[in-house]
């Protein structure tokens, strides 16, 4: 069992959703978790980096969020906590829930589905992604909105533990791409394909973007989802354009409301529209999920 370690520091309410998606958009590959709690109400919130990577990496990226931020560098601390399998406590802590048409539920919670929704099997685990975040409960329930006809040929780019991919496979009982510039997180997806009976639905792939030579010879697709950060959003815009077809949709998330314009901006001179959108809350920050159309 791998030793973790976690930083911390107190920020100013109005900056705590800024500092938490820099943290992740450069931590995040690397293994670490981005939380934050309210101090006090109306207060600061205490933002807490965890994984089993050096201080120097976490050091580096609070440094470059300060800058970006235009603030001096907060003091912060970094300690080693406790032999205790972080992973398990998580998975106890993770409860069922219903979102769309699925039910997301862990492996050692098997009773309770409701009548009539798709169960995704999800544990909390080394890569990203149970669905409790908005950005994640914002594309389960705008991919339910999705016409089956328009979307025989989709692709999950950063798919994580894979769930968006076999929500996908599950909901239109077809063929999903997925990719992640992680092998351990495709790993995990795989794993979690097969635990949801649609591992035969399910092909996942290690790539940046979709520049593995598996997905770009897919393309045109008919549907691009990407949970991700902003700014990667921003800078897989152009490749996103020219691999979806005419009509055909990219489902964007991951980022906060306020950054949704720059997002917008981003695909809009590719030629996609926006179409609708949803937002939703978690930690106290709120997080748009943008359905978008190429232009014919």
């Amino acid at each position: 069992m791998s030793t973790v370690r976690k930083a911390g520091f107190v920020a100013p309410a109005a900056q705590r959703a800024e500092w938490e998606a820099l943290l992740e958009e450069r931590l995040g590959e690397e293994g670490f978790i981005v939380t934050s709690c309210e101090v006090s109400r109306d207060g600061p919130w205490r933002l807490e980096v965890f994984g089993d990577g050096s201080a120097a990496l976490v050091e580096d990226a609070i440094t470059a969020a300060a800058q970006a931020l235009g603030i001096a560098q907060p003091d912060w601390t970094w300690e080693e906590l406790p032999d205790i399998d972080w992973v398990a406590e998580n998975q106890r802590s993770f409860r069922p829930f219903a979102v769309g048409p699925f039910w997301v539920h862990p492996s050692h919670v098997t009773g309770g589905q409701p009548a009539g929704l798709l169960p995704l099997r999800i544990d909390a685990g080394l890569a990203f992604g149970t669905g409790t975040h908005a950005t994640t409960r914002g594309c389960l329930e705008l991919l339910a909105t999705l016409d089956p006809a328009e979307t025989t040929h989709a692709v999950d780019v950063g798919c994580g533990s894979g769930i968006l991919a076999i929500a996908m496979a599950k909901l239109w009982r077809r063929p999903v791409l997925g990719s992640d510039n992680d092998a351990e997180a495709v790993d995990v997806a795989v794993e979690n394909a097969g635990l949801n009976g649609v591992g035969e639905l399910c092909r996942f792939v290690v790539s940046s973007g979709l520049n593995a030579p598996e997905l770009a010879t897919r393309a045109p697709y008919d549907l691009i989802v990407a949970n991700i950060l902003a700014g990667p959003l921003v800078d897989l815009s152009e490749s996103f354009a020219s691999a979806v077809r005419p009509g055909g949709h990219v489902l964007l998330s991951g980022l906060l409301v306020e950054q949704a314009a720059l997002v917008l901006s981003a695909y809009a001179r590719r030629g996609l529209v926006f179409e609708r959108r949803l937002d939703l809350e978690t930690g106290g920050a709120w997080w748009r999920t943008l359905l978008l159309r190429r232009e014919l």
